[in-house]
Parts: structure tokens; C-alpha cells; sequence
């Protein structure tokens, strides 16, 4: 298939740096969601966020960043508050607390969408499950110089901008605060006689958090920010115990996530004879849970098949006198 440079300049390129962006802002806190366990606080934001954003800009009529940030923050503070006032009104466990508020949160946000002129701009029920990356184009893009030319940058998708900079935003906060944020996860106790608020810097974690799922949110929907916050450090996990390898490997396996599923949502079908594409975030996720499976399997120390190989090579080796 013959794709002219311009073309895919303005209509894939957006798509890949977009989704490579998002893999990335969400996959760099979700090391140490995954780590503390509280990888359902990824799931839980992306749920939250919705009605949050949707007031936000009923509020301020526009789609910046600011007030959609604040609408998300204020949705996520009323969650935690609810989430507290049925555990202990109701008596009710913490994780039947949590689902019952993230659905009901998530259900109202439609249900605002459904009611109000939301929808009207690109917000509204298939954008907050799918996204919105298959319509992100960079006009005026017909070689690879006009990415920096002055006339492409003014031209340049809000999404792009919006993700860059809060990915630029997450990797300048853990990089300054790796050592707090690395000891508070794996010992809090001992960050806190080190003088370190480990109740503080899990706060903080939680607005990287709500942060990250806020700048994708519009771009690329619930489902990728979910698989995103999880996938690329659940993978990492299962090749390396250092945290600082983990980071990075995330990182490849975010990009490598986006990239090839969006590849292969816009291109697959067409190579074998179909008339029709994929949606880009939900082949974006799928790739990332293979990646996931095939670690499971094949990772060298966490992977069941390299378990089994040294388990059997311990029981081959003969025992010392």
C-alpha cells in the first residue's frame, strides 16, 4: 500500500505520537501503583474522571486543560469522601466501597453527557470509553522539517501539546523525587523516620495519578488509560527486580504498545484485502495484554516458563555432601 509522506505525516503520525505519549504518562506513576498494590487507583481515575471533566467544562465552556484538571480533582476528592462514608456508615469492605463509587461516578458522567450539550464537542460516550485518536490530525505537515517549522508547530493538536507536557511534568517528578517516592513505596515506615510524610507523597502519587488520566483521558478514552496505567509495569515487573530498569522497560513496552497497536489497527486489515480499520485504542490494549501474557510465559526470573526451567535444572543438579 503506497501512503504519500504527507499523508502519513498528517494523519498517522498525530495518532502514534498521541498514543506514544499517553502509553507514557500513565505507564511512568503506574510503576508505583503497581508496586503498592493500588493499581485499581489507575482504574478508579479513569472512572472518576469523567463527570469531573464533563462539569469542568460546563463550567468554563472550553476544553483546556486547567478546568477539566480541576473538575478531575474535585471528582476524585468527592470519591475518596464517599468511598470513606460508606465503609464506615455501611460497614462495607474497602474494595466493594471503591467499585460501587467508581461505577456510580462513571455512570453519572454519561449520564451528564447524555443530558447536556457535552456531546456537542467530541465528549460524550464513545469518546470517554475509545478516545478520540483516529481524529487527531496535524495539518500542514508535508515533510518531516515542517514538524519544527514554525507554520507546524502553530498547527500542532492540542492533545499533542496537552500530553507532552504532562509526560515532560511526571518524568521531572520522579526523576526529583525517585529516592522518596522509591523508599515510601517499597517501606514506609522507614521513609517516615528518614523524615519523609509517606502520607504526603502517596497524596501526591494520587494527583500524578489523576494528572496523567486527565491529559489522556480525551485523547484516548477510559479503556487505553486503564491498560496503560497497568500493563506496561506489570510487564516490566516480570523481567527485572530494579526499580530504575522497571522504569525504563515500562517505557519501551508503553511505546512498543502504542506503536504496533495502532499500526496495526490502521494498517492489518487493509493487508489482507479489508475495506475497514480498527479501533486504534482498543488494538493499542490488546497489544499490550499480549505483551503481559508473553512476559508471564517466557520472562526470564518471573516467568513461568523460566521458573520451571530453573526449578528442573535445580532438581538435575546433584546434591551436596
Amino acid at each position: 500500500m503506497d501512503l504519500p509522506l504527507a499523508d502519513f505525516l498528517q494523519i498517522d503520525f498525530p495518532a502514534l505520537l498521541v498514543a506514544s505519549l499517553a502509553g507514557l504518562c500513565c505507564g511512568l506513576p503506574g510503576n508505583f501503583l503497581v508496586l503498592r498494590r493500588q493499581s485499581l487507583i489507575g482504574d478508579a481515575m479513569s472512572h472518576v474522571v469523567l463527570p469531573g471533566i464533563v462539569v469542568g467544562y460546563l463550567l468554563s465552556g472550553t476544553l483546556d486543560t486547567l478546568p477539566m484538571l480541576l473538575g478531575a480533582l474535585g471528582a476524585a476528592l468527592i470519591s475518596a469522601l464517599l468511598i470513606e462514608v460508606i465503609r464506615r456508615l455501611g460497614n462495607v469492605e474497602p474494595g466493594a466501597a471503591m467499585g460501587v463509587v467508581f461505577t456510580s461516578m462513571f455512570a453519572l458522567g454519561v449520564l451528564i453527557l447524555e443530558q447536556t450539550g457535552a456531546s456537542g464537542v467530541h465528549l460524550d460516550v464513545e469518546h470517554a470509553l475509545y478516545g478520540n485518536l483516529e481524529s487527531t490530525l496535524w495539518f500542514g505537515l508535508n515533510d518531516w522539517s515542517d514538524i519544527l517549522s514554525a507554520d507546524g508547530l502553530a498547527q500542532m493538536p492540542g492533545s499533542i501539546s496537552r500530553l507532552g507536557g504532562v509526560t515532560l511534568f511526571v518524568l521531572f517528578v520522579i526523576v526529583l523525587f525517585f529516592k522518596e517516592l522509591k523508599i515510601s513505596t517499597f517501606d514506609p515506615a522507614m521513609a517516615t523516620s528518614l523524615g519523609f510524610n509517606a502520607r504526603y507523597i502517596s497524596i501526591g502519587l494520587i494527583v500524578m495519578t489523576a494528572t496523567s488520566a486527565v491529559a489522556a483521558f480525551d485523547a484516548v478514552g477510559s479503556i487505553l488509560v486503564i491498560a496503560m496505567f497497568i500493563c506496561p509495569a506489570a510487564t516490566a515487573r516480570m523481567w527485572t527486580d530494579k526499580l530504575s530498569s522497571q522504569i525504563i522497560l515500562s517505557s519501551a513496552f508503553a511505546l512498543l504498545s502504542g506503536c504496533l497497536g495502532y499500526l496495526i489497527a490502521a494498517f492489518g486489515p487493509f493487508l489482507i484485502g479489508a475495506d475497514y480499520a480498527l479501533n486504534a485504542a482498543g488494538m493499542i490494549a490488546v497489544i499490550a495484554c499480549l505483551l503481559q501474557a508473553f512476559s508471564m510465559v517466557f520472562a526470564p526470573n518471573h516467568g513461568t516458563l523460566g521458573r520451571f526451567l530453573k526449578q528442573r535444572k535445580a532438581l538435575q543438579e546433584p546434591a551436596e555432601i
